[in-house]
């Protein structure tokens, strides 16, 4: 008998030969129908994968990433199976499940494939799917590999550079296909499959191999699913956050000035301010000190921190100085640069932790095809703190770290997240400075901290950065997508990098610890993020104007401004729209600039001293007339409502 153990701890005991699928029916029929992928002791297998030794074993359903993962890389075959039969001659390549469906590149050689196509190639993918044709991986030797595909070049470098007795060949229904693995029972579990679209690729990603053409799909087990995503597309193109900071006027880029490089029109800096001083706020509170530092910094600062190497040749290369020798670095990081403020004079266990925040500017070089909007920019701000402690006061430090990214989040109406602590690769630790041991009290140190504030955590090897282990909270917005937003460090490397000490109350010197942290991350990429998860709208205390002042004629137009100087002795943001323009032009702008509240004045408010209230996004639900100072009232409760105060 063979033991395998289930995600809940449990063991049950089977006979060698055991399949996944057969554990997942002694569990429940119900339950094993669902099922569409496994993994044994970490590695993909087939649902029909005989087991043959004792093992961990996790059953895949739709609702899991990894089932997913299997559905639309089952479905990538599907597809190809189509393209050979509708395009005699093509030579296929990979065809990798990707975050929202899977792809396949294909050389179609002098046959082209475009938009009227699609409907075809849907129709005879689903066509086939209703055969219910199981997948079966099987071993083949390099030489029959070879034989099959020894008119399609790249399939047989893909096979050149594997080691005989390591290949296998999926097959399904007339189709076979290189594979390694990670299929569904069958065809028939595919009722949905799209489309989405069609791209140019190079082979390996390398611009010196020819170009593919990418066909990019997606599919589902309900054609419901499949109309709910379409929908959901729909929704993101609406929200998205180049069209919104076009149409509200918050930023702009120029190619003049460069890609990646974006401007920051007056609503746009006038809410990055608002930000700015909202953390600000909370940071005084919190004990942390302001510093500013330069946009550069000489080559060597790099070097000694470590960011050089990493990153220095895919990056911004270095500027010379008429000084022979001397060279400087846009700044990556503002990390060094506060080590160097640390270094400035010695410091006392008393005097620790030390806590600099500065919102810095950085460069990096991104490739111009990753290049997106205020997402992935080459000049941003980060949001950037470090706090140099000592071991013991580190607990507590990190501690106030996480408080002090939930007020940000709970301000700005990021509820639905999860914290994932990021540790270091299993295997590959050639990517990592700093000895064993420092690491090993960095990741305890996070894992510990998040334990004790009851975050939500998932855990994900291979993603802390080079010097240290982090803990990055992943954010969904409103359309349930996930972004990483704000991230906490920990880092013993860089203060021995930069020789930071302290005197301790041995009267030794010592090595303080250092914490990252960013919970904005920066400030492009946490706007653009904000304006896709609200539609533009922001909560009120942080919109550009949170009310627009409509006269109903010239006439009342010396009203209108005494209304707009009352809002403004109350701090309230508010404009008078005097245009030439009939009201319902006035309102439809508003409307279209997502003005919270359109304050309506005519002859009965001159008369009564009041205004008439409609709400955007409240068509056809009526005015209501209020005072000035109910108004106040009005707005100040709402603000109250959404910006929490920060404690420590």
């Amino acid at each position: 008998m063979i033991k395998i153990t289930l995600p809940d701890g449990s063991v049950k005991e089977f006979t060698p030969g055991v399949t996944p699928m057969d554990v997942a029916k002694s569990i429940s029929e119900g339950f094993a129908r669902n099922v569409i992928s496994a993994s044994f002791d970490g590695t993909t297998v087939e649902t029909i994968t005989p087991l043959t030794t004792d093992g961990s074993l996790i059953l895949y359903t739709w609702n899991d990433a990894d089932g997913k993962k299997a559905f639309w890389h089952s479905t990538s075959h599907v597809m190809a199976q189509v393209l050979e039969e509708l395009y005699p001659g093509i030579k296929l390549t990979l065809g990798p499940a990707i975050s929202n469906g899977f792809y396949y590149d294909v050389d179609f050689e002098d046959q082209k494939i475009t938009d009227a196509d699609f409907k075809k190639i849907e129709d005879r993918v689903l066509e086939i799917s209703r055969g219910k044709h199981e997948f079966k991986l099987r071993h083949v030797s390099k030489a029959e590999a070879l034989e099959l595909y020894k008119d399609n070049v790249y399939k047989t470098e893909l096979i050149t550079n594997l080691e005989d007795g390591t290949i296998t060949f999926c097959d399904h229904d007339t189709f076979t296909d290189l594979c390694r693995g990670g299929h569904i029972p069958n065809t028939g579990i595919i009722k949905a499959m799209k489309i989405m679209s069609v791209a140019g690729a190079y082979w390996r990603g390398d611009e010196k191999n020819k170009q593919l053409t990418r066909v990019y799909g997606t599919s589902f087990p309900k054609q419901k699913d499949l109309t709910e995503y379409l929908e959901l597309l729909e929704e993101a193109k609406r929200r998205d956050h180049r069209k919104l900071g076009k149409e509200l006027e918050l930023f702009a880029f120029s190619q003049k000035v460069g890609a990646g490089l974006p401007l920051w029109l007056p609503k746009g800096a006038a809410l990055r301010d608002r930000l700015e001083q909202f953390l600000k706020k909370a940071q005084k509170k919190g004990g942390y000190e302001q510093v500013i530092t330069p946009h550069i910094g000489q080559k060597e600062l790099y070097v000694t921190s470590g960011h050089y190497a990493k990153y220095g040749a895919d990056s911004f290369q270095p500027i010379s100085t008429p000084a022979e020798g001397e060279e400087f670095l846009l700044k990556p990081m503002n990390c060094p640069h506060h080590c160097e403020i640390y270094n400035v004079r010695p410091w006392s266990y008393k005097d620790l932790p030390k806590r600099y925040a500065e919102f810095g500017t950085v460069y990096r070089y991104e490739q111009s095809g990753e290049l997106h909007g205020l997402t992935r920019v080459r000049g941003f701000t980060q949001d950037d703190a470090h706090i140099f402690c000592t071991p013991e006061q580190l607990d507590e430090e990190f501690k106030k770290v996480i408080d002090l990214v939930l007020y940000v989040f709970g301000s700005l109406g990021f509820e639905n997240f999860t914290a994932q602590i990021s540790l270091r690769d299993k295997e590959n630790r050639d990517k990592y400075i700093g000895s064993d041991e420092n690491w090993e009290k960095a990741e305890n140190a996070i894992i510990n901290a998040a334990k004790d504030k009851n975050l939500d955590t998932v855990v994900e090897y291979g993603e802390a950065a080079f010097y240290g282990p982090k803990l990055d909270f992943m954010v969904k917005d409103a359309l349930g997508r996930q972004w990483q937003l704000g991230t906490i460090q920990v880092d013993y490397n860089l203060p021995e990098r930069f020789d930071l000490t302290y005197k301790g109350s041995d009267n030794e010197l010592h090595r303080p610890v250092m914490i990252h942290r960013a919970p904005f991350g920066s400030m492009e990429r946490f706007i653009a993020i904000l304006l896709e998860h609200t539609a533009g709208n922001f909560p009120l205390w942080l919109m550009p104007e949170q009310a627009i002042i409509l006269s109903l004629s010239e006439k009342y137009e010396i009203y209108a401004k005494k209304v707009l100087d009352l809002l403004e002795n109350h701090e309230i943001r508010a404009l008078v729209d005097n245009r030439n323009e009939t009201i319902g032009k006035k309102i439809r702008d508003a409307e279209m600039q997502k003005t919270p509240f359109m304050l309506i004045v005519g002859e009965e408010e001159e008369k009564n001293g009041t205004i008439s209230i409609r709400r955007h996004g409240q068509e056809g639900k009526g005015n209501i007339s209020v005072t000035i100072e109910e108004f106040v009232a009005i707005v100040n409760e709402e603000i109250n409502k959404t910006l929490k105060v920060f404690t420590v």
